[in-house]
């Protein structure tokens, strides 16, 4: 899969400052369990390059970047360590030109139309929009984008109550955070801290919900009838479709549906993100059943497998 389309699907790109390489390991780890195979390792440390290899090493499936690359040395570095794309606070021409003439994908750091101007004349379509909140944060990131064809991985002042409204933004490929690995958290070796808040952030990112539950039937008329039995019990309002009717949150099929005896609807904000993460994680899907948006994003998607008769499947949160 394409590096960046991974990042995208992956979401979250933590950004972590290694001081002592003992804690290299336990922190890939507890970011994997945490549900975020990724990092974005800073070069800002003189472990950072050991570090990568390190962890790339031990644990192959993870995406790894180095962050913080200032020169073409410090690019070659990493990617001799290990790392899979490269990123920059700021925008250097021979970094990005090194980066891209070895085919390893390069973020530079942009925060001004003149920026992504450069970027986009070095053949770049994605840049890290850097420092984001003190740059303006999200209403900077729209105004910006409008006349240019780019995506943008935020990274700076990122943090649990504004991540889902960046990454809600069709032109933010991910976001780049360190508030479930800060400084505080490493020093005192809370890994399963890093582990819960990893977990948060994956949660606040993918919003799991139920959205609704589908019953099958035998016809139409015994839809018609289920449907006006919920809408009596619970003054639920009934909402007809070519294939279904709508009591509330309950979907009576005109027919046998999918499922033995009817399908569950998870929501989430990001059909695709959560469609990777649940893969990621083992769990199967009917590939034959992805409906894609007109963007060619997955709006819809059936697990492989059923739960006590039922089909699960995966639709956008409204």
């Amino acid at each position: 899969m394409d590096i960046l389309k991974k990042i995208g699907n992956i979401g979250i790109i933590p950004v972590i400052k290694i001081n002592d390489i003992q804690d290299a390991l336990p922190i890939a780890k507890a970011l994997c369990d945490g549900g975020l195979p990724a990092a974005e390792i800073t070069f800002r440390t003189d472990c950072a390059k050991e570090a990568i290899s390190l962890i790339s090493s031990e644990f192959p499936k993870m995406l790894l970047g180095a962050g913080t690359v200032l020169s073409t040395e410090q690019a070659e570095e990493a990617i001799g360590a290990g790392a899979s794309f490269i990123v920059s606070p700021g925008l250097n021409p021979k970094v990005v030109s090194y980066c891209t003439g070895k085919g390893i994908p390069v973020i530079p750091g942009c925060s001004t139309p003149s920026d992504i101007e450069a970027a986009l004349s070095l053949g770049l379509d994605t840049v890290k929009f850097f420092p984001a909140e003190a740059a303006g944060g999200l209403p900077m990131i729209k105004a910006i984008s409008a006349p240019y064809k780019v995506k943008f991985l935020p990274t700076g002042g990122i943090n649990e109550s504004n991540i889902l409204s960046y990454l809600k933004n069709e032109r933010v490929l991910a976001c780049g955070g360190s508030f479930m690995v800060a400084d505080e958290l490493i020093k005192k070796k809370d890994f399963a801290g890093i582990t819960e808040l990893t977990k948060k952030a994956v949660n606040i990112m993918l919003g799991f919900k139920l959205a609704h539950i589908g019953i099958n039937s035998e016809n139409e008329n015994q839809a018609q009838k289920a449907a006006g039995l919920f809408s009596a019990l619970f003054d639920f309002s009934i909402n007809e479709l070519p294939v279904s009717y709508f009591a509330g949150p309950i979907e009576v099929m005109k027919s046998k549906g999918d499922g033995s005896n009817g399908h569950i609807a998870i929501g989430t904000n990001s059909v695709d993100r959560a469609y990777y993460y649940l893969k990621n994680k083992g769990f199967e899907f009917d590939e034959s059943t992805i409906k894609l948006d007109n963007n060619g994003r997955i709006k819809f998607i059936y697990l492989k497998d059923e739960l006590l008769g039922f089909a699960i499947h995966l639709t956008e949160n409204k």
